[in-house]
């Protein structure tokens, strides 16, 4: 079965360059969409679950970062290889985090090589996977276990990489000792306030962000990237791209299948979902 790949770039003379270079270096692959925008990129990723995607990381609406950040929480997230300009952070955070990137203008042989190392992994997955399916029943067990860890190896090391390039972008934090002791929320015709102290956890909308507290919620405008900035890091944390919780306020950490985990709260009946990206920081001491 030949390896499915998705592009995604905004620049739309790139996106075709690049399409191009890899019908001619990889010709058994199939490209199954070329797209130019974040949203598009994740909507065709979940349409046609491709092997390999080609990620600009600065696209509107949502960024390739953001989109990677996604493609992680698939069962069968695809490899992903970053296209980017931006050299110093591709020569150190990429490298060193064992995932792949095209610099731009795309360069032959270095896509040449890019398409070689993909070619051995996608063949040493399919490797794995015939081991699996070639086992007695009761070895299955073991052999998907094991298919499973080779798969969160690749995650394991793009999550790495997305929060390396994360904190490089975001802006100083709040000094030590400086950090907001309340927040100011619109509800009806009251401005609420509300203690940070009582804030059980912050999850992001479309709009806005739901402070959801021991007194109820309430919805603010200010992002939730800016609002972590001027919160406790060591008090707030955040467990999914779009959620930051109180760990004052989480009784446990609940492992689900395929190594994801969840978060019981101590007095909410909700339970909310850590990434993939994020289930280190609930690893027994």
């Amino acid at each position: 079965m030949s390896p499915t790949l998705l592009i995604a770039d905004d620049e739309l003379l790139l996106a075709r360059v690049l399409e191009a270079e890899l019908k001619a270096l990889w010709p058994e692959a199939t490209i199954v969409s070329v797209v130019h925008d974040g949203m598009a990129a994740l909507e065709a990723a979940r349409a046609h679950r491709p092997d390999v995607a080609f990620l600009d990381i600065r696209m509107p609406g949502m960024s390739g970062m953001d989109v990677a950040r996604e493609l992680i929480e698939f069962d069968h997230p695809p490899l992903v290889v970053f296209v980017t300009a931006y050299d110093q952070f591709a020569l150190e955070a990429f490298e060193r985090a064992a995932v792949d990137y095209v610099l731009k203008p795309v360069q032959h042989e270095r896509l040449e090589a890019t398409v070689g190392r993909l070619k051995a992994r996608l063949s040493a997955k399919a490797a794995e996977a015939g081991k699996a399916a070639g086992n007695d029943e009761g070895d299955d067990g073991d052999e998907a276990a094991a298919t499973d860890i080779g798969t969160m190896v690749d995650t394991d090391r793009l999550a790495q990489l997305l929060q390396r390039l994360e904190s490089l972008e975001q802006p100083a934090a709040a000094p030590r000792g400086h950090y907001l002791r309340f927040i100011k929320a619109l509800v009806g015709q009251e401005v609420r306030i509300i203690p940070v102290d009582e804030v059980v956890y912050l999850e992001a909308t479309d709009k806005y962000v739901n402070v959801v507290s021991t007194g109820g919620e309430a919805l603010i405008r200010t992002s939730l990237r800016e609002l972590t900035q001027q919160l406790d890091p060591d008090r707030f944390w955040q467990i999914h791209r779009g959620t930051v919780v109180n760990i004052d306020c989480v009784a446990s950490a609940v492992n689900q299948s395929l190594g994801r985990l969840s978060l019981k709260l101590r007095d909410r009946p909700e339970s909310l979902p850590v990434a993939r990206q994020y289930a280190h920081l609930f690893k027994q001491m």
